[in-house]
Parts: C-alpha cells; structure tokens; sequence
C-alpha cells in the first residue's frame, strides 16, 4: 500500500467542482418548475425528479471532489474515473431533464423508439459512473490514510455508495404488466400511488428505492460521522475509539442496505414491516449496540 500525507494542500477537481455547480443551477431551475407547472407524472409533479437528482448529483460531485483533495497524488486513474463520472452524470441528468421537458418518464421507458434510446444510453450511463466509482474506491483502498476513522469512513462510504448503485439493479428486472415499461421501483403496487411526503416512497408496498437511496448517502454520512467524533467527542474518545467507532457504525450501514432492499423486495412498506423484518432491525441494533460498547469499553481508563 501507498502512504500518503493528508495534510498536503488540498487539489480540488475542475470537473466535479463544475458538475456541482451545474447541479445546483439544475436544481434552481427545476425548483421553478415545480413551483410554476402543475403537471403531474406517475403521482408527482413532473419536475420532482429532476429537481432530486440534481441535489443528490451536486452533493455526490461535491463529496467526491472533497474525498480525492484528502488523498494527495491519487493518480491518473483516479482522476480519469472521476473525469468519466462527471461525464455519465451529465448524461443521465440531461436525460431526465429532456424526458420531464417532453412530459414522459426517463426510467423504464420503451414505449416509443425514441425513449428506449434515451432509457438505454441512460442504463449505459450508469453502469460507467459504476465503474469509474469502482476505481475510486480501489485508488482509496490502495492508500494508507494515518488518520484511521477517516480512513475507515472515506473506504467504507465508497463501497456502500456503491452497493447502494446497485440495490437500484432489482428495478429494472421488475414485470408491470404495461406495455413499453421495463421496470419499477414499487413492488406489490404500481408505481405512482400512495407515497411518503417529499421522498415519495411508497406507503402501501414495497419500495426499491430506500435501500438505494441509503446506500448512496453512505459517502456522506459516514464522512460526517468520523468529523463530529473528532469535532465533539475528541475529548472523551481517543483517535483509535473513534476510529474503531466508525468501523462499527460502517459495518452496521453496510448491512442496512441489503435489509431495506429485501423488505422492500417483500412488498413491505418501510413504515410497516412485518415480524420477520421486525426481527432483522432488531438483530442488527442489537449487533451495532453490543460492538459500540465493546469498543467504549476498551478505550483508555483516563477517558472514561
């Protein structure tokens, strides 16, 4: 493994700094639309869409900008990916943008040739912003980070970012029954019905989309978690407890991601989950709560 010095002058990406501003300036627009149009598509305004995955690319672009300026000399490679990231991200978003402005959906639309090129050139977006994760994350893996819960956070938001990417693969092997649409995010339900305010996951089936979600927003979350340590409890938890905290926190994230999405797949809302899934949650609170008061125990007696 590479050492590398974290504390070298932080270099910032032009083609995420500029795929974040882009996104914000997206998401400006598509707020007006969701102010000023009235239509509505598969149960919600029809520039919600856009407006969510223009925050949720800006906030990704921003942190992935942020991830590589702490990894001093990451490498072409890595710079590259990040590069082919910006790329597929601007398809994808121009995309959703065209479908909403032609009053269609952009995901699992093959209704007319042209929709299935776009949901097509979509899919193959993806599955390149994937990949250029993939190496992100391996370019990261490759480098000893001295700061341990940092480490520990960066690594392990990038690979459940990227389990995340792929709780979305269910959606597209979902049957619906109508003609010229190739997959669904609901299970049990059509999509468009009953929804929870402002996600719009659904209340009365299952929904795909939480575990996605969850997942992606590990390369945020966990990032925070390892800063707040440092930040607010550095006087009563040392660098290695924090460090060993965030690793237990990651793991337990990890396997949060799976679990939303075989709840999801069994048509259970989030918010009424069966014995079984009941049973899960409580298996994994119970696993996290037990490895965070083996790890406080075991920190410095000066500390406690």
């Amino acid at each position: 493994m590479t050492t590398v010095e974290v504390s070298a002058p932080p270099r910032r990406r032009r083609p995420l700094i500029a795929l974040t501003w882009a996104s914000l300036a997206l998401a400006g627009i598509t707020a007006i639309g969701l102010a000023t149009d009235p239509r509505v598509l598969t149960g919600a305004p029809i520039w919600l869409k856009p407006f969510k995955f223009a925050v949720s690319f800006a906030l990704y672009a921003w942190t992935l900008d942020w991830l590589l300026s702490v990894l001093p000399r990451p490498g072409r490679l890595a710079g590259r990916a990040a590069t082919t990231v910006v790329g597929a991200s601007v398809i994808e978003l121009a995309i959703i943008v065209v479908q909403a402005a032609r009053g269609t959906t952009s995901h699992y639309n093959q209704t007319t040739p042209l929709d299935a090129a776009l949901w097509s050139a979509m899919g193959m977006s993806v599955m390149v912003l994937s990949v250029a994760h993939l190496l992100i994350a391996v370019t990261a893996l490759r480098r000893r980070i001295p700061d341990r819960a940092a480490a520990y956070a960066i690594r392990l938001g990038l690979l459940i970012c990227l389990l995340g990417m792929l709780a979305a693969v269910p959606m597209t092997m979902r049957r619906t029954g109508v003609a010229g649409i190739v997959g669904a995010h609901s299970v049990g339900v059509p999509d468009g019905g009953p929804g929870m305010p402002l996600t719009g996951w659904s209340t009365t089936g299952g929904d795909l989309r939480i575990g996605h979600f969850v997942g992606l927003h590990a390369l945020q979350v966990l990032p925070v978690l390892a800063y707040a340590l440092a930040r607010w409890a550095g006087h009563r938890v040392d660098r290695a407890t924090q460090a060993r905290l965030v690793l237990v926190a990651g793991l337990a994230y990890g396997v949060l991601v799976p679990l939303l999405t075989w709840q999801a797949l069994r048509a259970q809302p989030l918010l009424r989950p069966d014995a079984a899934t009941l049973l899960a949650f409580a298996a994994l609170a119970a696993a996290t709560a037990a490895g965070i008061a083996t790890v406080l125990s075991r920190r410095p007696q000066a500390l406690r």
